[in-house]
């Protein structure tokens, strides 16, 4: 596979999201059950930062409102926000964490 770098897995809290910045994106990456992440970092609903949230039964939940984003597809799931945030495709190799390229 190709992709960029962007941490090692050993960076990412299980049962955490943090803020991960790759070239002029901020992502917000978490760890759930072993599964790495990544989703914009910025809240559909008024740009809270989603990297400074809390993951509640496997999603994020932005700190500002309360918005909840589904981690794997950056769905939102529940009010304030209605609008969906972008998520990235990531895969590990040997403890490193890759943003895959698109073609």
């Amino acid at each position: 596979m190709h992709g960029e770098k962007l941490c090692t897995s050993t960076d990412i809290p299980e049962g955490e999201v943090v803020v991960v910045y790759y070239k002029d994106k901020s992502l917000a990456v978490s760890k759930i059950n072993g599964e790495i992440t990544a989703i914009d970092n910025i809240c559909s609903h008024d740009d809270g930062p989603l990297g400074n949230g809390k993951i509640v039964r496997g999603n994020i939940i932005c700190p500002r409102h309360g918005a909840a984003f589904d981690p794997k597809t950056g769905r939102a799931l529940t009010l304030p926000a209605v609008k969906s945030v972008c998520s990235y495709k990531l895969y590990v190799d040997d403890g490193d964490v890759y943003l895959a390229q698109t073609e």
